[in-house]
């Protein structure tokens, strides 16, 4: 019965990955630029392998795995194309009949800017289940651990992208990097994932508040 009932559980995760890898293969196969999609990747190639091993220890929630597909899978379209290239506007403008970068006097590419609260907003949610089954962190706690460990990934991230630029340098450390021009780029993108990042617990808090909510014991009149 558990075994049955733990398959079933497992079946959402599964596909996910399995929709995951053809999407994957699909965007890898002619990247613009090989190199860049390559060095975009390898944290991939470390947190994929990372969450299957270690799913029987522990397993997300459903919405946690579906918001950690969702960021993946922008992931991959920014490595695809290079974040700075991806052609968003022009997808917009197809679906809505106008360009948002026009009405907004965007001139500058800002789907990396996106990604980076992305990565807040929708990897949070599985840090919040991690610190909770791994620590005791009581009260608000619960949720300042999440946040500042989030923020000191997005921290490691830059100082990681601003090494293999160094590294590689040229065109393929420029690509990489994916500045446009910005000498603030990355303080700004820390930024937008702590602001991505405090986004959702605070979502998370407010769902876990109307739980509590509705589980209490009417009192009565």
């Amino acid at each position: 019965m558990n075994d049955r009932h733990g398959s079933r559980r497992a079946r959402f995760p599964l596909l996910l990955l399995a929709v995951f890898l053809v999407v994957a293969v699909a965007l890898g196969i002619a990247p613009r630029y090989r190199q860049d999609w390559l060095m975009e990747n390898v944290l991939v190639l470390l947190a994929l392998p990372a969450l299957v091993l270690g799913f029987r220890r522990l397993r997300f929630s459903d919405a946690s795995y579906a918001a950690l597909f969702a960021f993946l899978l922008l992931h991959e379209i920014g490595a695809h194309y290079t974040y700075s290239e991806v052609p968003w506007d022009r997808w917009f403008a197809a679906l809505a009949g106008f360009s948002l970068n026009e009405v907004l006097g965007l001139s500058r590419n800002h789907f990396d800017r996106a990604i980076h609260f992305a990565w807040g907003l929708l990897v949070t949610p599985a840090m919040v289940e991690l610190v909770a089954a791994r620590t005791t962190s009581p009260g608000l706690w619960r949720y300042l651990v999440p946040v500042s460990l989030m923020t000191a990934s997005s921290t490691l991230y830059e100082l990681f992208e601003w090494a293999a630029a160094v590294c590689f340098g040229g065109d393929l450390g420029v690509a990489y990097l994916g500045t446009q021009g910005d000498p603030w780029d990355a303080q700004k993108d820390m930024l937008l994932a702590l602001l991505g990042s405090l986004s959702a617990v605070a979502l998370l808090a407010a769902a876990a508040r109307r739980r509590r909510r509705a589980a209490a014991p009417s009192r009565p009149r």
